[in-house]
């Protein structure tokens, strides 16, 4: 159920942006266990882009949105945030500026997730999931 979208300036090659898509796949992977991770990339000219009101004065900051579970954590979302910052950076170096690579982590409790025509908060092997993700 996790869920990521990068914005990103446009220029970074197909397999570099392949290599990213599975490194980001694969840390969510590993921190949550959970399975259906999507991800979106979205690319944008760099005259599309604002940062501080001002239209391409500088590199692109990159901005990555997660949308997952609640996770308690902290050294597990530290370590989840250096593995996609690493990503970004290294598919986005020369491109973008990769210092300043803004994550959001977006935490959604069951209840307020809808999959398969119900609930996650009414399925038990995910409410398991969670509880043993945060136990």
């Amino acid at each position: 159920m996790p869920v990521f979208t990068i914005d990103v300036p446009q220029g970074a090659g197909p397999d570099a942006k392949r290599k990213l898509l599975k490194e980001i796949t694969e840390a969510l992977d590993e921190t949550y266990h959970f399975p259906d991770t999507r991800g979106w990339l979205r690319e944008y000219p760099v005259e599309n882009v604002s940062q501080d009101g001002r239209v391409g004065d500088e590199p692109v900051r990159p901005v990555c949105s997660l949308e997952v579970p609640e996770l308690a954590s902290l050294d597990a979302k530290r370590k989840l945030v250096q593995k996609i910052e690493s990503a970004i950076g290294e598919a986005y170096s020369g491109i973008a500026d990769t210092d300043e690579v803004l994550i959001l982590v977006n935490h959604y409790p069951l209840e307020n997730v809808g999959w398969k025509s119900s609930l996650q908060s009414d399925k038990p092997e995910i409410v398991a999931a969670v509880a043993q993700l945060n136990g």
